[in-house]
């Protein structure tokens, strides 16, 4: 495997910015940015708009998209505006009458609130496996906790590939087994994995798979990408728009109305999904990220964090072991740290990351140098000498 080198060229992050916070959103690369505005002058130009143009990009994102996470069928892809939406699209079209739902604690809302409201309805009853109180062997134990609540009266499990506060890895091939034995859907938000950090479809096997695009993907705001696997096609999507219907690239004959979907998958794009600015956007940086790949990007991270955070644990910080962790996000604990205090050093030195829970939490990125590491490793080390 060829090693990436320092990609920040292909951004425009100022030299003084120490931006380590890819998690929160991904800066925009320049190729990217591009396409974006070609998208707003087509504008100028609307009778340069064809019927293809309403759908070939979106082609094109199934297709890259689809290399990206090792998915052999491209019309399971579709594009939809936000994870809650492709949530909300599983909870519809489940039934999980009397049972569990099972889910890791402190998960982010979008991956929760959909399982309450869907646990109201059903009569169901969600299980939160909150973290090991000790932070010793904290990944190994979490992911025991969760394989041991998944039981025979659970119907969905619904989890991240890593946990978005702290990179914890979850191991998803064990608890894809385990819903095997028991008959339960498992449902995924790769939001924060998804482009950085491997993720094998055909091995993992998700029901589905919901990821955001402006984070890992290094999309705009406001389009992302799911997956739906056989377990929805037959469902109901969440909105009745022409251009998830039967026939919908014959624009004649649009007012002889359709009662069937698109077959599969296909039924659950949103409206206007054909967006002329974000899809060649995503587009472009699908591409980029193919072209890096994802495990090339994991081992950049890990290669210009590996120093530092050696540093942080000999200071008597708490990181979790690499192999419990991703590389390109995770939190940084100590008993010592005052947040609010700490969050005025890093303006102060132009270090941007983010605080969730009690984590200091680090997404850094192939534009991001070994030096900027250091830089945050020097004012969290100080702060503790200084809260003492």
């Amino acid at each position: 495997m060829n090693h990436l080198t320092n990609q920040r060229s292909k951004f425009q992050l100022p030299d003084d910015i120490h931006y380590l916070n890819n998690a929160y959103m991904s800066p925009l690369l320049e190729r990217v940015a591009r396409k974006g505005i070609e998208g707003l002058e087509q504008k100028y130009r609307p009778h340069e708009i064809g019927v293809d143009d309403f759908f070939q990009g979106a082609e094109d994102i199934r297709t890259k998209f689809s290399v990206l996470i090792n998915n052999p069928e491209p019309d399971r892809i579709v594009l939809i505006p936000s994870v809650s939406y492709g949530m909300g699209i599983v909870a519809r079209n489940v039934s999980v009458h009397n049972k569990k739902i099972v889910i890791p604690g402190e998960q982010f809302p979008s991956n929760v609130y959909p399982w309450i409201e869907l646990a109201k309805r059903d009569k169901a009853r969600i299980e939160m496996v909150d973290p090991p109180e000790s932070l010793t062997n904290r990944g190994l134990e979490w992911n025991e906790k969760i394989l041991k609540a998944i039981d025979g009266n659970t119907s969905l499990v619904a989890l991240g590939q890593i946990h978005w506060a702290d990179g914890t890895l979850f191991d998803l091939e064990s608890v894809r087994e385990r819903c095997d034995e028991v008959g339960a859907l498992l449902i995924i938000d790769g939001t924060q994995s998804v482009g950085a950090l491997s993720f094998d479809l055909s091995q993992i096997r998700p029901d589905a798979l919901v990821c955001a695009g402006y984070k890992f993907l290094l999309g705009h705001y406001g389009l992302g990408v799911a997956y739906f696997g056989p377990a929805f096609d037959n469902g109901v999507p969440l909105e009745e728009n022409w251009i998830n219907r039967e026939d919908s690239r014959d624009f004649a004959g649009l007012v002889k109305y359709k009662k069937n979907y698109e077959p599969g998958a296909l039924r659950y794009e949103m409206g206007e999904h054909s967006n002329f600015v974000l899809v060649p956007m995503l587009q472009e940086a699908l591409a980029q990220l193919n072209e890096w790949t994802p495990s090339r990007i994991q081992a950049y991270c890990a290669s210009i964090t590996e120093q530092p955070l050696k540093t942080l644990k000999k200071a008597g910080f708490w990181v979790e072991v690499p192999k419990q962790r991703s590389s390109h996000l995770f939190g940084i604990r100590h008993p010592e740290m005052d947040l609010n205090r700490l969050k005025t050093s890093l303006a102060n030195k132009k270090i941007f990351v983010s605080i969730r829970g009690d984590a200091v939490r680090v997404s850094p990125h192939v534009y991001s140098y070994e030096m900027e590491l250091e830089l945050l490793v020097d004012i969290l080390c100080q702060s503790v000498k200084r809260y003492a």
